[in-house]
């Protein structure tokens, strides 16, 4: 990776008059506009539908996308929408915030729209969609039916033939919910479609898309629901254990994040054949993949299923190398970034080593007193992403806000930082300014915004990932000014090398037929 830096900012934060931030315009603005600031990286959450709690890291599949995320002017461009069917909907947001449940109301009744009448006249390439992603894209169709039908609930709660997937039940359902079955199915091609087409826009302005890989899948996900053989389920398909976090000095319960947990012999013996389909399809749509959790994968913590904390959890050994061994068997060298955060022991470290993938640095736990000293930029290596925060820390403003004094009187002292510069400048600097081959803030930092544009406070429920950038906030004159900064600590991205003009070229030419001497 050569030496560059990005922009963390998630779809969902977009600028846009539909309640949220989708694929459209928009999108491509903000391309334009990293390319103007002298970036080389967006950086984005999980595009995957979300779930309970409207977290991207709580999914209904991992391999389908948002429909929020789909853009109507688009829609309307492609002749599948009229404007009036949906400018006048009330999407209930205010411009910097999004209102997840106006959109659960009232989204779907536009979609449908649309994907009636593409299904009318399916386009030229929707056979051969289908085709491709066959491995996937019907138990997801069917899944979405089946949870309309009832009322939304978890597949846990319905009846027993269709949570053991017997054979003449699902086909019964097939038939029956065949109408909805299709409408699943087209908003997938209404996603994919304009996400190749934004990723193939961004790609040939030189900016590369980072997307994010969530080490766990929700239990009420098509996911768990069709392969149950996957994951620690007893007899009667209910987990065994469930994911989290050990109690630690940010918490004093843990984390009980509640996915369940892989079987990871069952896995071992078939390949890891489930999470190379999952990496492999991954890879297809971002430029670069980051793995999240990827302790996890030396050791993960177990929590009794039923539990209220993650007190009483246990350490257990994860996969380790084995599976990224049999990910690079089949697909090569897939360019993933691993996020290491949390607590790291000897096992983590030598997983990471061997894998051979480039960690993280988050600048924000540098100044803290308990444990800050490998997060400081004197001590990072080049193999790593710096970061000043994730989208589950404090923008650095809001961290100012909310820090220990002894944490802030850190950071001040180390980074120089001065109120005529601005703290969040004084702190992207910080990482600019280091080692790490990839530099990345949050656009919420680019912006100089605080705690209310937090994206996410770990371990609560409710009021996150609703954050949204307002519109024209991303300006020629912050452009300007980052680039500047991306020349100064030399981080612009390489131009390609200028083609010779024909002059050139003939005189090349000539030389190339002289006889040698």
């Amino acid at each position: 990776m050569m030496r560059a830096s990005g922009i963390l900012l998630h779809i969902s934060s977009l600028p846009s008059p539909h309640g949220i931030g989708t694929m459209g315009a928009a999108a491509k603005d903000f391309v334009d506009f990293l390319v103007k600031a002298g970036q080389a990286y967006w950086q984005i959450l999980p595009v995957c539908p979300t779930s309970y709690g409207d977290s991207p890291y709580q999914s209904f599949s991992t391999f389908a996308g948002n429909p929020y995320f789909i853009d109507l002017d688009l829609l309307a461009k492609a002749g599948l929408l009229q404007p009036e069917e949906y400018e006048s909907i009330d999407w209930e947001s205010t411009p910097g915030c999004v209102n997840y449940g106006a959109l659960y109301q009232k989204r779907y009744a536009v979609l449908h729209k649309a994907c009636a009448r593409l299904l009318a006249a399916p386009p030229a390439d929707y056979a051969d969609f289908l085709a491709k992603n066959a491995f996937w894209l019907p138990d997801y169709a069917l899944f979405m039916a089946l949870k309309d039908a009832h009322n939304g609930v978890c597949w846990q709660q319905w009846e027993e033939p269709l949570r053991r997937r017997e054979p003449e039940t699902l086909a019964a359902a097939r038939a029956k919910y065949a109408a909805d079955i299709d409408f699943w199915q087209a908003v997938q091609y209404l996603f994919y479609t304009q996400w190749h087409d934004l990723k193939a826009y961004a790609n040939a302005q030189g900016i590369e898309i980072i997307g994010d890989l969530p080490i766990y899948v929700a239990e009420d996900s098509v996911d768990v629901w069709s392969c149950p053989q996957e994951f620690q389920l007893d007899e009667n398909l209910v987990p065994t254990e469930v994911a989290g976090c050990p109690p630690d000095g940010f918490s004093a319960t843990g984390q009980l994040w509640g996915n369940p947990l892989f079987d990871w012999d069952t896995m071992a013996a078939n390949g890891y054949a489930w999470w190379v389909r999952r990496i492999r399809h991954l890879c297809g749509i971002y430029d670069v993949l980051r793995i999240d959790h990827f302790r996890g994968f030396a050791g993960y913590y177990a929590i009794p299923y039923g539990d209220k904390t993650a007190e009483n959890g246990r350490w257990r050994t994860g996969p380790g190398y084995a599976l990224f061994a049999a990910v690079k068997k089949e697909l090569g060298s897939p360019r993933i970034i691993a996020e290491d955060l949390g607590f790291l022991t000897d096992d983590v470290r030598a997983l990471l080593k061997e894998c051979a993938y480039p960690g993280m640095k988050v600048l924000e736990f540098a100044f803290d007193s308990r444990d800050g000293g490998d997060y400081r930029p004197h001590s990072y290596p080049t193999n790593c992403i710096a970061y000043t925060g994730t989208h589950d820390n404090e923008p650095v403003d809001g961290w100012f806000e909310t820090a220990l004094p002894d944490d802030i009187e850190r950071a001040i002292q180390y980074l120089n930082l001065t109120k005529e510069e601005g703290m969040n400048w004084g702190m992207m600097r910080g990482i600019w300014s280091s080692v790490a081959d990839l530099a990345v803030v949050q656009a919420q930092d680019v912006l100089g915004l605080g705690h209310e544009a937090r994206m996410n406070t770990p371990a609560t429920l409710g009021g996150n990932w609703c954050w949204r950038a307002l519109p024209g906030a991303f300006t020629p004159e912050l452009a300007q000014k980052l680039h500047d900064a991306m020349e100064l600590y030399g981080r612009l991205p390489e131009k390609p090398a200028a083609e010779p003009d024909e002059t050139e070229k003939s005189e090349d030419a000539e030389k190339a037929a002289e006889p040698k001497t």
